[in-house]
């Protein structure tokens, strides 16, 4: 395993417009390696329980149940991955803290088959409304 090619995964998961390279590169690379997955420890994070509740429901087009979510979360790196399921689908997610951006995958089918759905998304800072102490 190379470290260094999570750079160019954070490049890919910027610029790239198709989300199954990005993924592939992803589980090429990292997703199922004992030495990467070590580096991390065990996390919760609100921000994508959420991601994910929401995301998923809008793939499913229903209210969906997540479990056996297991996220990892890697300091130096400022990366977040796990896994998940979805009524019996799998899924996972990439999520660089730093740039605000992951990818969510899940298989569309269940039973699970080569078809995967995708999504990117990007955490948005909410700015105060305008008032009159404001300065330009």
């Amino acid at each position: 395993m190379n470290i260094d090619r999570l750079q160019e995964l954070k490049q890919k998961l910027t610029n790239d417009a198709d989300l199954s390279d990005i993924w592939l590169f992803y589980m090429d690379h990292f997703a199922d390696l004992p030495e990467f997955t070590d580096l991390g420890e065990p996390a919760d994070n609100e921000y994508l329980d959420a991601v994910l509740q929401k995301t998923c429901q809008q793939m499913f087009d229903r209210a969906i149940k997540i479990t056996d979510f297991l996220l990892i979360y890697i300091a130096p790196y400022h990366l977040f991955h796990g896994a998940f399921q979805i009524e019996g689908r799998i899924g996972g997610v990439i999520y660089f803290e730093d740039i605000k951006i992951g990818l969510l995958a899940v298989s569309a089918d269940y039973p699970p088959t080569d078809t995967v759905k995708y999504s990117r998304f990007t955490e948005m800072i909410q700015l105060s409304a305008p008032n009159g102490n404001d300065r330009n």
